[in-house]
Order: structure tokens, then C-alpha cells, then sequence
């Protein structure tokens, strides 16, 4: 153990980046661009990250293109996102920290009255939110892949470390890659390598468009946790195509879906009673018998996915970051010491933004996070943690989203 908190805490280098240390704040929606815009909220946000001891923080969801956007007042990476960008970067940077973006196209996820476009998938179908997705067209598909490549050069010049390309959670990448959501008889379709063809070729275009200038990670799904979807044995698989490729610097590996069943990935209580006060009054009711159907309950375990990526850190040389419910030093230090290049930490960095710095001061050896979840619906009003009176932000007006000083 000792010589995996030694590992834990020195620096790292992920692709072409060297990191302080192996700990990831993973991207956890912040409710903070509102407009599509870097808040001042946003800037603190990730700056008080920063400041408490992480390698890396990551800016969660940005859409590539206009139509990619999954939910209102999400960053869209055109040119005109790249000074807030800038200023971001710098505010991280200034605290002796590395920051990535977390980029990707909503696809199913993604809803009209958003977006003023028809969301697209890797095939047609109807989402449970409601709403019909389309099968994309070759001409789509060469839109799209340009659209990533675009936006990681968009990231690049404004000086972030990394990009994390979203390959999982039922987002469009994910579409082509689960046999679930793909049915195409065509070359996107059908075999694992068909499958595959355009999440690669959206990889190779955006290494294409960075170079060696930043590190390009990939979030990757192990199983959809659906009937139909993506298993282990597919998945790894697929992770062999993008280790073969050389596009990739590692992969975070996650499960679950925004589509469809959530809580396969956030663990532990489901704040069913929460979610259904973000609603309109008229679809409460709707939502708490729907609610049990969609959010299904896990019970919380340390490093629950780990079990599950043990077997990807078996078949793959390809660096791997851990995720998945770590709240304990021993945790990180043992996922560390057997071979996992970094851990990537979310609600317990949402309770405790200081905690890799108490942990590396041995004032602390475990998270305070208590698993309610709670802190989940409170993107639509600035993601915090509800155990904590949120920080005093510029900009941040709980319950009213869109409204800055």
C-alpha cells in the first residue's frame, strides 16, 4: 500500500501532459453555462478543485456542434467559446493544476425543443424521454466526425491539457458502439469492427487535429446495463480497436446511460423526491410512478466498478482510470499499486473539494460523501453538494439558472 500512495501522489504523465498526481476530478454536469457560456461560477468552480490538490479537473459536457447539445446552457466548442475557455484554463492552471474537456454529440440523449434539430443515433427509435431519434446519414456522419475535430482544436487553443472524447452513457458515440441502439445493415452497423468504425474514426480525426499538443482520453463504456447493450467481453473488444489505433491515452471507464438506466452508474440512494421537484408541478405525479421504473436502485459499494475494469486492465495496455464510488485512500492506493494508471473521483470531490490534498497530508483517509445522490438534481441549479452550504460564486443564483450579476 505504501508504495501505491507514493505512486498516488507523484507526478504522472497522461499522453504528452505531465500531472501532479494520479487523482481525476471526473466531469460531473456543473449547471454553470448558462447561455452556453464560462461563467465566473464555472471558473470558481473548477479553480476550487484546483486549489484542493487534484491532478486534473474536467469541464463536463460540451457539445461539438449546435445539435450535439443534450440539455439548454451547455457550452457549444465554436470559436466563440474559446476565451472563456482561456480564461478557465488559466484560472486552473494558476493553481498548479491540469484541466481537460469532456467533448461529445447528445445523439438519442439529445431533444428537438434543445436543440431546434432532430436528435440522431446510429439508428431510429423512440427515447424514453419521449422523443424520436433518427438513423444518420453517411453525410451526418462526415459532418460529425468534422464537428469533434473542430472542437478539440477549439480546446487546444485555449490551452487545455486534455480532451476527453464521450464515448458512453447512450450519447451518440455510444449509439454506433452498443448493439442496443445500432441496427444499421451497413458498414456503421452489424460486426464489432463495423460498429466501431465511426467512434474510430472520430478518435483518429481528433488526435489528427491536436497532434502530440494535448492528451485525448476517452470516456468508454464496459456494459450499458440494458438488455441488448454493450457487455464486458463486446467492450473490450472494442477498447482493443482504439488501443490499436494509437488515437487514445487512456480510457476512463465508466457504465450506464442518461437513456436509460441511470443509477447503473451513480450507486446508492435515488433521490426520486429531488428529481421530482426540478418538474413542472402537472408532471410530479407521473414522474414518482415512472421515477421507480427509471431510477433503479443499486446499493453503494467501494469502487464498485472496479470488479468489472480489473477485467479491461487484465486484456488492455492502454493506461485506464479508475471510477466508480472511491471515497478511501487505501482504495486509490490499491487501485494505483495493481495497475491502474489514475482514479477518477465525482460526488466524494463535490463533498470535500480539499480531499487529495487532506489525503496526501494524512489528515484525512477517507471522503465524507455519504452517498445520497442528492447532489445529482442540483445541476439544474449549480451542482453542489447538499450536505454543504454552496460556496459564495459569482454568478450563482440557486433556482435560477440563467441569471449572473
Amino acid at each position: 500500500m505504501e508504495a501505491g500512495r507514493a505512486q498516488l501522489f507523484e507526478p504522472a504523465s497522461l499522453g504528452p501532459v505531465r500531472l501532479r498526481n494520479r487523482i481525476i476530478k471526473a466531469a460531473t454536469f456543473e449547471g454553470m453555462s448558462w447561455g452556453g457560456t464560462v461563467s465566473d461560477a464555472l471558473v470558481d468552480f473548477h479553480r476550487t478543485f484546483a486549489a484542493g490538490g487534484v491532478g486534473l479537473t474536467t469541464l463536463a459536457y460540451c457539445a461539438v456542434a449546435p445539435d450535439g447539445r443534450g440539455a439548454p446552457h451547455e457550452i457549444v466548442l465554436g470559436p466563440r467559446a474559446r476565451t472563456g475557455l482561456a480564461r478557465l484554463a488559466e484560472a486552473v492552471h494558476a493553481e498548479g493544476a491540469a484541466i481537460s474537456a469532456q467533448i461529445g454529440h447528445a445523439g438519442p440523449v439529445g431533444q428537438r425543443r434543445v436543440t431546434g434539430a432532430r436528435p440522431l443515433a446510429a439508428s431510429s427509435g423512440f427515447s424514453p424521454l419521449g422523443t424520436r431519434y433518427h438513423a444518420m446519414a453517411p453525410t451526418d456522419i462526415a459532418r460529425v466526425t468534422g464537428d469533434f475535430a473542430a472542437a478539440a482544436r477549439v480546446v487546444a487553443d485555449a490551452g487545455f491539457d486534455a480532451v476527453e472524447l464521450h464515448m458512453g452513457h447512450h450519447y451518440l458515440l455510444n449509439s454506433f458502439l452498443s448493439p442496443k441502439f445500432n441496427r444499421r445493415p451497413d458498414g456503421w452497423g452489424g460486426s464489432t469492427a463495423n460498429r466501431a468504425r465511426f467512434p474510430r474514426a472520430v478518435a483518429q480525426a481528433v488526435r489528427d487535429a491536436v497532434g502530440g499538443q494535448i492528451a485525448v482520453t476517452a470516456k468508454f463504456e464496459m456494459a450499458d446495463g440494458v438488455p441488448g447493450g454493450l457487455v464486458p467481453g463486446e467492450s473490450i473488444a472494442l477498447a482493443r480497436l482504439l488501443q490499436d489505433d494509437g488515437t487514445v491515452d487512456a480510457l476512463q471507464l465508466t457504465v450506464g446511460g442518461s437513456l436509460m438506466n441511470p443509477m447503473f452508474l451513480f450507486r446508492g440512494d435515488v433521490p426520486r423526491r429531488e428529481f421530482a421537484a426540478t418538474l413542472p408541478p402537472l408532471l410530479r405525479p407521473a414522474f414518482r410512478v415512472a421515477g421507480r421504473r427509471l431510477l433503479r436502485e443499486y446499493p453503494f459499494e467501494e469502487a464498485y466498478l472496479r470488479p468489472m475494469a480489473r477485467q479491461f486492465r487484465d486484456a488492455l495496455d492502454l493506461p485506464l482510470i479508475l471510477l466508480g464510488g472511491i471515497t478511501r485512500l487505501d482504495t486509490m492506493t490499491e487501485a494505483i499499486g495493481e495497475g491502474f494508471a489514475f482514479v477518477a473521483l465525482g460526488r466524494a470531490l463535490l463533498r470535500e473539494p480539499d480531499l487529495p490534498g487532506k489525503l496526501r497530508r494524512e489528515e484525512s483517509r477517507e471522503s465524507l460523501c455519504i452517498h445520497c445522490n442528492k447532489c445529482m438534481p442540483s445541476i439544474y441549479r449549480g451542482t453542489h453538494c447538499v450536505l454543504v452550504a454552496p460556496p459564495d460564486r459569482p454568478g450563482l443564483r440557486l433556482g435560477r439558472p440563467g441569471r449572473e450579476r
